[in-house]
């Protein structure tokens, strides 16, 4: 039997070969992995005796050449593939050891494109492939962690288990090949790739699913050179939903300049607060809905203060996401068993301009990301009353809380917190109505801001209520029939021509 080993992670190798020798299995191998068994005492030959052809090219041609490939995919089972080694003096090779050049961890260390192309492994990937596509009779092995399992199932040759490592082969250079796709994706910048190859590693299993009896995982994009670190400081394992719901309040504050804080309960924002100091914008977000917020998500945009922490201590939440925590404000908190603390120090990188995927019958739609917010140019002053320098103020907050909400939506605001947010109604007078009933009283002399244009029925609604001062995209064909309301009613009314539908 002979076993062909050439690996660039070489945990574990000298172990694994020395058992495979001593079993009496032949072993060939290149290069550093060749050296480093010679050392360790272990007899091997170097593929240059195999193949008759010396490594060239600086080590870029070492195992592409007949005597390995015919000899790792010749089928044991036809005779005139047997035939054909045995005349061209070819002896089989019945495993195939191999793990890939670090292109990956290139990627991650930022290196520049010469070195990311020399970490492109080519004779690697042909190897792998070539014996996991000959898995009946050759053992594909790519993963250390599977060195024990294959000892122990040498003996039996276990086909179903040789598939297994075949599956593990194909998804691994899947994966290679994905990342290296990707960086080259990105240097040429297209709009809309002909391919998109994305991939993702399994990160850890999550206890359940959005149901208790749905299984669920998490899987980690491979493709992350500019991947978002977080530690979780304090609390037990993220959940599902723990980490959809997360990622919506992010989402959410990353919108804002100032102070800011984002309740969320099931993926919907509940309050959305800004102010000079941070316990300033947790108490507007808190107050919005002080219902809803137990059992909810809080994502901050400062480091969390102690101020801060006593007003989250009284609450039962699942989540606080922050830059960072003051030792004082860390100590409060951890106090709570069932809270999970999770710094993200790089912040900034949330605001990623990146794709957004949806999965939709046979496959994805994707968009970029909605950068566009409040685009001062675009603004029309289109009623006879123009807003003052701080109803400017208001409504473009609460037109950035819109922008996290799902349509059909509206928001309620006043002095930077949101007093109430109507939102997923499939009919906008609906969502009006909504919020109108949580504001209460509150509602006169805020304002509003809706995601998309509306019709008279809507800002009749408003009137109604007390507010006078609204914020809408416009684009209908029946704006003018609000407009006039508007100037009927000294009602002042900006259309933004920016829409922020989110389904």
């Amino acid at each position: 039997m002979r076993a062909l080993i050439s690996v660039f992670d070489k945990e574990g190798i000298v172990e694994f070969a020395k058992e495979l020798a001593n079993r009496g299995w032949e072993i060939i191998s290149t290069g550093g992995t060749y050296k480093k068994l010679l050392d360790a005492g272990i007899e091997v030959i170097s593929v240059d005796k195999v193949t008759g052809f010396p490594e060239i090219l600086d080590g870029r041609v070492k195992t592409l050449n007949p005597k390995i490939h015919a000899g790792i995919l010749a089928r044991h089972d036809i005779k005139s593939h047997m035939e054909t080694l045995e005349k061209e003096e070819i002896i089989p090779i019945d495993m195939v050891v191999n793990n890939l050049y670090p292109f990956e961890e290139k990627l991650l260390e930022k290196a520049d494109h010469d070195t990311m192309i020399e970490n492109i492994d080519i004779g690697g990937p042909s190897m792998i492939r070539a014996a996991a596509k000959n898995y009946k009779d050759v053992y594909i092995v790519t993963d250390p962690a599977d060195y024990d399992n294959v000892l122990n199932y040498l003996d039996k040759d276990d086909l179903k288990f040789k598939e297994y490592l075949a599956y593990k082969a194909f998804s691994y250079t899947a994966h290679y090949d994905a990342v290296i796709s990707n960086y080259f994706a990105k240097r040429e910048g297209e709009r809309f790739p002909r391919y998109i190859n994305k991939s993702y590693k399994l990160s850890e299993e999550l206890r359940y699913g959005e149901n208790p009896h749905q299984r669920a995982a998490f899987y980690e994009d491979s493709y992350t050179p500019d991947k978002i670190e977080y530690k979780v400081l304090h609390g037990k394992q993220i959940s599902y939903n723990n980490l959809n719901d997360m990622y919506s309040a992010l989402n959410a504050v990353i919108n804002f300049e100032k102070a800011a804080a984002v309740a969320v309960k099931h993926t919907n924002p509940c309050g959305i607060g800004t102010g000079e100091t941070l316990e300033d914008a947790f108490v507007k977000a808190y107050e919005c809905d002080d219902e809803s917020i137990f059992g909810g998500i809080i994502a901050l945009n400062r480091e969390v203060d102690v101020k801060t922490a006593e007003h989250l201590s009284k609450i039962f939440l699942e989540i606080v996401a922050a830059p960072s925590f003051s030792k004082e404000a860390f100590d409060i908190l951890t106090k709570k068993k069932n809270i999970r603390l999770i710094e993200i120090p790089d912040f900034e990188k949330l605001y990623d301009p990146g794709f957004r995927f949806k999965q939709v019958l046979n496959g994805i739609i994707i968009q970029n990301f909605d950068d566009v917010i409040w685009d001062e140019d675009k603004l029309s002053f289109v009623s006879n009353r123009k807003p003052t320098e701080k109803e400017l103020e208001e409504l473009k907050f609460a037109f950035t809380c819109c922008k996290p909400t799902f349509s059909n939506s509206v928001v309620i605001a006043k002095d930077g917190g949101t007093l109430a947010l109507g939102q997923g109604e499939t009919k906008r007078s609906w969502a009006v109505e909504e919020a109108i009933e949580r504001a209460g009283e509150k509602a006169k002399g805020a304002v509003l801001a809706s995601d998309g244009f509306f019709f008279r029925d809507t800002i009749e609604l408003l009137y109604k209520a007390g507010i006078d001062v609204i914020v809408q995209p416009g684009g209908s064909v029946k704006d003018q029939e609000v407009i006039d309301f508007a100037n009927e009613n000294n009602i002042c009314l900006v259309f933004t021509n920016v829409r922020h539908f989110r389904h």
